[in-house]
């Protein structure tokens, strides 16, 4: 976001502030957070030992997870359609972003797949 102006940042607020309030006043918003940036991010892993190793920045360099929603929602179109607006967040110039969003089922058994 380091490229973005001043003006981008308020559409971009803007924007998901419109959603958040859509999915709120619809009863499907859960929770949900932006998060920092990849200045922010420690990746860990177990070593031999069970310590933790950790390392600066994200697992995969250039993947960067920006936030999240948890949304309670009827169907699974419903969840791909809130995606494809959080997607389509304005980034800058007040172009479209169309960052890739995924989607992941929080199935009511674990044993689900």
């Amino acid at each position: 976001m380091s490229s973005y102006s001043e003006d981008d940042m308020t559409a971009m607020f803007a924007h998901m502030n419109a959603l958040n309030a859509e999915l709120t006043a619809a009863g499907e918003w859960v929770d949900g957070q932006g998060l920092g940036g990849p200045s922010r991010v420690k990746t860990v892993r177990a070593a031999s030992d069970g310590r933790p190793q950790v390392s600066d920045g994200p697992a995969q360099p250039g993947h960067i997870l920006a936030g999240y929603w948890l949304v309670d929602v009827t169907s699974e179109d419903r969840a791909l359609e809130i995606a494809a607006r959080a997607s389509a967040c304005p980034g800058p110039g007040g172009k479209p972003g169309n960052d890739p969003v995924e989607v992941h089922a929080i199935p009511g058994d674990p044993t689900q797949t």
